[in-house]
């Protein structure tokens, strides 16, 4: 039996000190590890961080400030100084293709993240409050997941009269959030008679820190990943509608690439990378978000840990 050292004066045991430099493992240490040990993960890290350089700072991969601007010759071929050549209004398809990124990943940014908050607020408030509360929310959860979305976006857009970025914004976020919901609301269902969080009732602890500060951060992981896969709806949502004309003309996005070049029937004309880069790069942020999923993957299901590692000890015999 281990005896304790103990104080001369108090007769107590003295417990040692924690070591200054051993600290808990944060959320942010253990999604980085997530994504440093994942290669797919990676990957998609190091291209979203491509495209959020071009998007902060798009000087420098171009010079040219005004992208829209009919500036140059028409109908140019690639070239040292147009790298994609010039459309058929004189822009520099290389400047609109990094300019372009800027509006492209404030859509997936905010709408993603407003989806991600409704779906938090509506399928957490579901399964915690219980009752009539989680009948209601959970016809309406399932009212907007039987609606078919791109009709309802069509008919919002058409009916707003398109042109607004935040009102395409607004159209992803109403028809986005209840696929997160109802993941949510089934996770938060497992969690709610959990000891932990009883033990925190019966502290005396009001529902909203009980929810906020005991059940969200369990749920970290399946959040993130919720915002991920509302960000790549977002994208991809953003670039249609842009395409079929719902989006401002005037604009500078991927989306608004592809309806112009479509318009001027860009590949009956041999133009073809003013449809193939900004096809090329939505296709690209897509697989970004859709990569990074598989760290939070390997947060919120630890079973696909230990069968990466037993595969490697298994090729290392």
């Amino acid at each position: 039996m281990t005896a304790f050292p103990t104080d001369a004066t108090t007769n107590q045991a003295v417990i040692a000190p924690r070591k200054k430099g051993r600290r808990p493992n944060s959320a942010g240490l253990a999604v980085w590890r997530a994504i440093r040990g994942n290669g797919k993960a990676m990957a998609g890290a190091i291209l979203l961080l491509i495209f959020l350089i071009a998007a902060i700072f798009p000087n420098l991969f171009t010079p040219v400030t005004k992208p829209n601007d009919r500036a140059y010759a028409l109908s140019l071929p690639p070239s040292p100084d147009h790298l994609l050549g010039t459309t058929s209004f004189g822009q520099d398809i290389w400047s609109q293709l990094v300019w372009g990124t800027r509006e492209t990943l404030i859509v997936a940014v905010v709408a993603g993240a407003l989806a991600s908050i409704l779906s938090v607020f509506i399928g957490v408030a579901a399964a915690y409050l219980g009752g009539a509360a989680d009948n209601v929310l959970s016809l309406l959860i399932d009212v907007f997941l039987v609606i078919p979305a791109f009709p309802l976006i069509i008919v919002i857009a058409a009916y707003a009269n398109g042109g607004n970025l935040w009102v395409i914004i607004g159209v992803l976020v109403v028809t986005g959030w209840s696929y997160g919901a109802r993941q949510l609301r089934a996770q938060a269902l497992s969690l709610r008679r959990r000891d932990f969080l009883e033990s925190a009732r019966v502290r005396g602890e009001n529902w909203l820190y009980v929810v906020v500060f005991e059940m969200l951060p369990t749920m970290i992981s399946l959040i993130a990943a919720n915002f991920l896969g509302a960000a790549l709806y977002a994208v991809l949502t953003a670039a249609g509608l842009q395409f079929i004309g719902l989006g401002s003309p005037s604009s500078v996005s991927w989306g608004t690439m592809l309806h112009w070049a479509q318009s001027a029937e860009a590949l009956q004309t041999g133009q073809q990378w003013w449809i193939i880069a900004p096809g090329l790069c939505i296709a690209l942020l897509g697989a970004a978000f859709a990569l990074l999923n598989y760290a939070f993957d390997e947060i919120s299901n630890p079973a696909l840990r230990p069968v990466r590692r037993n595969r490697r000890n298994r090729d290392g015999q």
